[in-house]
Formats: C-alpha cells, structure tokens, sequence
C-alpha cells in the first residue's frame, strides 16, 4: 500500500454492479470487521446544502436535484454510465474528500482488519491504498437479474451498465481473493469465514511496511 497507511489490514472489497458487495460487507462486520463503505461516505457528502451537492448541482444542472433538494442518485448514475467525461468529472469532485475519510476511518479502526468496500476500486486507483483486493464476483446473467429486480430497470439498461465497467475477468486477474457469490448464502458465509480467517492471520503475522 502506498501513500497514507492505515493501522490496521485494510482489505480492498469490490466486484461488479449488483455482484452482492453489500451482503458480502455485511457478513465480514458480523464476524467483527470494521466496515469502511465509500457509498456511504459519498452520500453524507452530497447531503442537501452539501457544498459537494451545490457544486454537482451548478457543473451538471438542477436536474440532478430532487423535489426534497437531496441528489437524484439514479439520474445521476444513468448520467455517468451514459458519459465517461462527465464520471471522470464527477470522480475528481468526490474522490479527495471520499479517500481522505475512508483513511481517516481506518486510522481510527480498532478492529484487527477493516474492509473498504468501493464498487469501482481498480479504476479509481483505490486499489493503490490497501493491502488485499477481494472481488466479488458472479456471472453477468445473475448480475442483469438482479439489478432488473432492484432498480426496474430493463434488460438494454442494464447490459449497459455493466459494459461500461471494467470486466469480470480482468477484476479477478487483479485480485488477491476472489469470493464466488453465485451459490447459495451459506457457501457466500462460508468463504467470508474462511476469509476472515486468513485476514485475521495476516493482520497478526504478517510485517507490513
């Protein structure tokens, strides 16, 4: 890990758009790992009257904006799937101030592991501030029945989205720990323990520079 070093092992977790990242999360915090969620850390910061929310408001329109004066998330993600210039602009907005606190949090982990969940960690170079990368993964159908069943979305849409993100092969070649979530929850629980176990061994055995 390069950069601002957190005191603690610090597992990068990531996967494809409705992989299951969220579930997977949930599973290592049940087991007593410190959960460090970008997404959430995002949304504190675009707030309403966020001055993050105004600036996204005035560079990208006031319809992003909703009714409550809180950030119109799936317009906003259909914008970005839609235009790599304007993710990239989005990204250099948020990413600082995401980074900054999801460091801040881990420097202040008391837990003997943490887990900082990002969906887009190896493009945003996320994947640079920690120790292990863990992938998420499942097949691409799995991925457009799901994100149908959640969002509403149609079959286009979401075959859309998932061509705009990196690939599942490339993910698993640039992982350290890939966790197939394609079965049933009790083998998912059965790997995170079998992950966890192995991350709690790194964390007291394994010298970090």
């Amino acid at each position: 890990m390069t950069g601002n070093r957190a005191a603690v092992l610090l597992v990068g977790l990531t996967g494809g758009i409705a992989s299951g990242k969220s579930t997977v999360a949930r599973l290592f915090g049940e087991l007593g790992a410190d959960i460090i969620d970008t997404d959430e850390i995002a949304r504190a910061l675009v707030r309403p009257g966020s001055p993050v929310l105004a600036g996204i408001i005035e560079r990208f329109g006031p319809d992003l904006q909703t009714a409550d004066g809180s950030l119109d998330r799936r317009r906003l993600r259909t914008l970005i799937f839609a235009d790599p210039e304007i993710r990239r602009e989005l990204e250099a907005m948020l990413h600082p101030p995401i980074r900054a606190e999801a460091l801040a949090r881990a420097a202040a982990s008391s837990a003997p592991y943490a887990i900082l969940v990002v969906p887009l960690l190896f493009e945003t170079g996320f994947d640079r501030l920690v120790d292990r990368r863990l992938v998420v993964d499942c097949p691409e159908s799995q991925q457009i029945e799901r994100l149908i069943a959640r969002d509403g979305i149609s079959e286009t849409e979401a075959r859309a989205m998932l061509a705009a993100q990196m690939s599942r092969e490339e993910r698993k070649l640039r992982a350290d720990d890939c966790l197939d979530n394609s079965g049933s929850l009790e083998s998912t629980q059965s790997r995170v323990r079998e992950l966890h176990a192995n991350f709690l061994h790194l964390a007291t055995n394994c010298p970090r520079p």
